[in-house]
């Protein structure tokens, strides 16, 4: 097993913790990076690209599950700071349709805070339907919601991203993978999509999917109080029928049986899912983060004061979808028990299988962590713990 890369001084113990996911947690292919005060300062890479040995290049790309839900929402962030996007506004005042089946009193940082009530659509369109993007978002548009919004929260797996980037669309005119391309990704030089197009498909690694293991959650870090609500979720997560299989898999819209994962298609990886697909490498990511925290390389994308209300608590206590209690800003999931960060004021987004984006602007940090071997947790993931610890003692 290789690791090649950049570690600046004094940030050794990220590297040996890196190491150690390699040794200890099975890793296969994978990077992490780290921007301290706008300078990158731990870029490595390590182990394999495939069954052949072929080496995890600087080049690859990784698609990134909900990890993609901080890119969406540094979007609508953006819109806000320029004054374009109301976060107290009514989702119909820009999305007429979506006014209806009780839904008229929605806001729009009810969808950014997982407020919404819509996490599921009772009729879910085929993987065709969804990919096209339209017969979806005219899904949600109708649909009822499971709780008067505002009332309670629960995460929208999949949903978040098709509301919030319909919300964007419908307010700047251009597709949340085009607006992402144009004000973020280019500006910043991130190897960072939303709808990956054709001439990259080929820089991706296969996503490899890993039986359930006792290793794919930190439980040592966990108050004990929460393990029995682990267990409450991972029952809930095996019924077909509950509220939290039926979000966290859209009623199994993305199942293509024989051990087939539908995100290693390069259709799904083309579409835009602002929840789910966003495609990167941990650089892009980190750098992301850095450039909302501060400034990089000349940008900085949010502003102190659009920072403060964008990871400011809107929504918190126990999760009707994933029912640990979890904390939201607008967009950004919040550290919590759920999914431990850097510290306090940390925000950011972790993906299935154990990817993790995330800022922290007491210590000025963006970090970035991505991997092709898929644990069964959705957040807590012992490889970002370790890193994430390791980090800490560094600063």
């Amino acid at each position: 097993m290789t690791i090649s890369g950049h570690v600046a001084d004094g940030f050794e113990p990220v590297r040996d913790a890196f190491a150690d996911n390699f040794e200890t947690h099975g890793e296969l292919g994978a990077g992490v990076a780290v921007y301290v005060e706008g300078e990158l300062v731990v870029d490595l890479v390590g182990g394999t690209a495939d069954e052949s040995g072929s080496p995890y290049g600087t080049d690859a790309l990784q698609l990134v599950f909900s990890t993609t839900k901080g890119a969406a929402a540094v979007c609508a962030n953006l819109l806000a700071q320029r004054g374009e996007l109301d976060p107290d506004a009514l989702v119909a005042d820009v999305w007429p349709e979506y006014g209806q089946a009780g839904k008229e009193g929605t806001t729009i940082a009810m969808l950014l805070d997982h407020q919404a009530g819509v996490p599921v659509v009772d009729d879910p369109p085929s993987l065709e339907e969804v990919l096209q993007v339209t017969p979806i978002v005219e899904a949600l548009a109708a649909q009822a919601p499971l709780w008067e919004p505002g009332t309670a929260h629960g995460y929208h797996a999949l949903t978040y991203g098709w509301l919030v980037g319909e919300v964007v669309r419908r307010i700047d005119g251009r597709p949340i993978g085009q607006f992402f391309a144009e004000e973020v990704a280019g500006p910043l030089g991130l190897d960072f999509w939303i709808g990956l197009p054709d001439d990259q498909q080929d820089r991706v690694v296969p996503l490899v999917p890993s039986r359930p293991s006792a290793d794919d959650f930190d439980m040592a870090s966990l108050d004990p109080e929460i393990l029995p609500l682990l267990q409450d979720l991972a029952t809930a997560f095996l019924d077909p029928n509950s509220t939290t299989n039926r979000a966290l898999m859209l009623d199994g819209t993305f199942l293509l049986g024989g051990g087939r994962l539908a995100w290693n298609l390069p259709e799904v990886r083309a579409s835009q899912i602002p929840a789910a697909n966003g495609v990167t490498n941990a650089r892009s990511l980190a750098k992301m983060y850095a450039a909302c925290v501060g400034e990089v390389d000349g940008v900085r994308l949010l502003d102190e004061d659009t920072l403060q209300r964008a990871t400011t608590e809107h929504s918190g206590g126990r999760d009707q979808v994933l029912i640990m209690p979890t904390r939201f800003g607008l967009g950004f999931m919040l550290t919590s028990n759920f999914s431990p960060l850097l510290g306090e004021r940390s925000f950011g987004h972790p993906g299935a299988g154990g990817s993790l984006g995330f800022g922290d602007p007491d210590h000025g940090v963006g970090f970035g962590y991505v991997m092709s071997k898929m644990s069964s947790g959705l957040s807590n993931d012992p490889r970002t713990r370790g890193l994430i610890d390791a980090l800490r003692s560094c600063l």
